[in-house]
């Protein structure tokens, strides 16, 4: 039997080869074969980086600069050039996501990344030019594509490009939830509610002041995130392998900055020193902080939700939230709060990522950090994941949100709380005395404190007004004049 002769029903490849020997490749492939060692090496994750389209996007604004900067400085024929940018901006397209197919957790500091954008573009680039996929005699993955780059210039930079870009779009989110919250506060500014501190009954407040508080909070985080980005503007490329720019023609640097500039859109600026730049992964770690912020409030705005709403008989059972699914498969009728729930667990997995992005960023030895493929992961996935959390939340939850006006005007009406605004007319010692009074019996403060001919009906309808009581400006009840509070004894004890 002669083994060199294939099945008539096998697939058709192609056999390229490298410094370790040959492999049989998909002929109809545009990855080659360090890519393919690269899917032997780490079937780790099995989530292709294909997962996070910006980081393949970026790839392909990346090489694109390196081309035109290589053209432009004659290392690279205009053919050739040409035949690459158009490749380029087909990865950028997303016409080629498929074949990004390394995983996303590897060895060797994101060489494989590299090496699979570098195969796909130029198999792409020959495909074009009328050649077979593999014939790289007449364009290299690496003496053309790779011209005057490393990975180590090339994957950090790309990878700052893709942030870029995933950050902008949870800004955009994570605004649109800020207005979700306010318009709530507008909503419920006339709805009078009991607030709590340590869990336990304090002074009135209205809801829409506590939506309200969400929103400002979210603005709050949004400027956090938003003073991040021009950090992750600077970049190593020109750096090639260690800083020094080995391998590229001293005017790469700045050429291929302009390039990259023009390309993005954002204000990219080469780092003064590169050999600190390619070894430092301090802007990684400022960005995961600010996201694990970020991640850490929305999560506890969530705990809130869940609590006003909880029951709804024997919970606070304040809040309507959108009912989006059974909640029980033994239960019949109980509904949970199911997208609260699920940012809450985008928020674990945030904070979980901000630890391994700080291992790894102090991981880094000497002139590299060699694993910066897990910083991807774990950045990438954390704005994907919180960018489509402040969506669901705010579609699927906060938009819905109602309120149970009857149950709060009773909550407050018997609250004790609403006591502490008549402590200045009537003293700590009869307020305390009557709010005792009020827990003992379940009556109405209100009218406790006119039984005890403290204040008058009309007094403490002023005192007990809405906007007093939620600390806004007075339009419909003035301030009584009334005498000195030491005039007032304490109730007796009933």
């Amino acid at each position: 039997m002669n083994n060199d002769v294939a099945p008539p029903d096998a697939p058709a490849t192609r056999t390229e080869r490298d410094s370790l020997g040959s492999l049989q490749i998909p002929a109809e492939a545009y990855w080659g074969i360090h890519t393919a060692r690269a899917l032997s090496n780490f079937p780790i994750s099995r989530r292709p980086i294909s997962v996070y389209p910006h980081f393949v996007r970026a790839f392909g604004s990346v090489k694109l600069a390196a081309a035109r900067a290589n053209a432009e400085l004659g290392v690279l024929t205009a053919e050739k050039a040409q035949l690459i940018e158009a490749a380029c901006e087909d990865v950028r397209a997303g016409l080629l996501d498929d074949q990004f197919v390394v995983g996303v957790v590897q060895g060797g500091a994101g060489t494989s990344t590299n090496m699979n954008a570098n195969e796909v573009i130029a198999n792409r680039a020959l495909e074009l030019a009328g050649h077979p996929k593999g014939a790289y005699e007449f364009l290299h993955p690496l003496d053309d594509v790779n011209r005057s780059q490393s990975t180590n210039d090339v994957y950090p930079t790309a990878l700052k490009v893709a942030l870029c870009t995933g950050l902008d779009q949870l800004l955009d989110e994570l605004d649109l939830l800020r207005l979700a919250f306010a318009y709530k506060g507008r909503e419920f500014a006339h709805v009078l509610k009991v607030g709590r501190t340590q869990l336990q009954d304090a002074v009135p407040m209205t809801l829409g002041q506590e939506f309200r508080s969400f929103a400002v909070t979210l603005g709050e985080d949004h400027s956090r995130l938003r003073e991040t980005s021009p950090l992750l503007y600077e970049h190593n490329l020109g750096a090639t392998a260690i800083g020094t720019g080995i391998t590229a023609d001293p005017r790469y640097a700045a050429a291929v900055n302009h390039q990259l500039r023009a390309i993005t859109g954002y204000d990219h600026v080469t780092a003064q020193d590169l050999v600190e730049a390619t070894s430092d992964a301090g802007v990684f770690m400022t960005l995961s902080s600010t996201l694990k912020r970020s991640a850490i409030k929305l999560s506890k705005i969530c705990n809130d939700l869940r609590l006003l709403s909880s029951g709804p008989q024997a919970g606070f059972g304040e809040i309507n939230l959108p009912p989006r699914q059974a909640g029980s498969s033994i239960m019949p009728g109980k509904v949970n709060p199911v997208i609260p729930e699920v940012v809450n667990q985008i928020a674990f997995s945030v904070a979980g990522a901000d630890v391994t992005v700080t291992m790894a960023a102090e991981a880094g030895q000497l002139q590299l950090n060699a694993f910066e493929p897990i910083i991807a992961h774990s950045l990438l996935q954390s704005l994907t994941w919180l960018e489509n959390g402040c969506r669901t939340l705010r579609v699927n939850c906060v938009d819905g949100i109602t309120a149970n006006e009857r149950r709060l005007s009773q909550m407050v009406g018997s609250s004790v709380g609403i006591v502490t605004a008549l402590t200045p007319y009537i003293g700590y010692t009869a307020a305390a005395a009557l709010a005792k009074q009020a827990l003992a019996g379940q009556r109405d403060v209100a009218d406790l404190v006119v039984e005890s001919g403290l204040l008058t009906r009309e007094e403490v309808t002023g005192l007990l007004a809405l906007e007093r009581l939620a600390g806004q400006p007075t339009t419909t009840a003035p301030i009584p004049v009334l005498p000195p509070v030491q005039q007032f004894p304490a109730p007796a004890e009933r």
